[in-house]
């Protein structure tokens, strides 16, 4: 896999903007360090971020800011417990796509992706290589409501051909 960052690790000739051939961005150790820190713990404050670094407070700011405005971080988040909110049951849904379908009312696998994030219990959707074309991360009440959900909503849904799902027994 090609390396998304460049390691320059001088302050000299340091370029924040992304090489117009490979999109790459120029980051140093310092800011994979606060990439690292916050990616484990989102809600620390620029405080605790410095005094994790050891770097002065506007330098962490300006960094978070830089990174935030390059896309690099893309978002902030939390981590659910969502077992504790009455979703007990996660799983995988592999899709498979009916393209002819697609094709004759000119709609894409984006189309389909877009309409499957609508749904409710549909936490992720992704479209991926290989003889699945659609990948989807569900969460559920229980095994009655998966069942419900995957032969009353998706196999319902116009465009998809079928599906096999894979219950998640622990996640990480």
């Amino acid at each position: 896999m090609e390396q998304l960052f460049n390691m320059d690790h001088s302050s000299e000739g340091h370029s924040h903007h992304p090489d117009p051939k490979t999109g790459k961005i120029d980051i140093d150790n310092k800011d994979l360090r606060i990439l690292e820190i916050l990616r484990e713990s989102g809600d620390l404050t620029v405080r605790q971020v410095a005094a994790r670094t050891l770097l002065p407070i506007t330098t962490v700011h300006n960094r978070i800011r830089r990174l935030k405005k390059l896309g690099i971080i893309k978002r902030f988040t939390i981590d659910i417990n969502y077992r504790k909110i009455g979703k007990g049951i996660s799983a995988y849904v592999l899709v498979k796509v009916d393209s002819k379908y697609l094709k004759g009312f000119r709609r894409t696998q984006h189309d389909l992706v877009k309409d499957l994030k609508r749904l409710e219990f549909v936490e992720k959707a992704d479209i991926v290589t290989g003889a699945i074309d659609i990948i989807l991360l569900i969460r559920v009440k229980d095994v009655d409501d998966l069942d419900r959900i995957i032969i009353e909503k998706l196999r319902d849904v116009q465009g998809i051909e079928s599906t096999e799902t894979l219950v998640i027994l622990r996640e990480s």
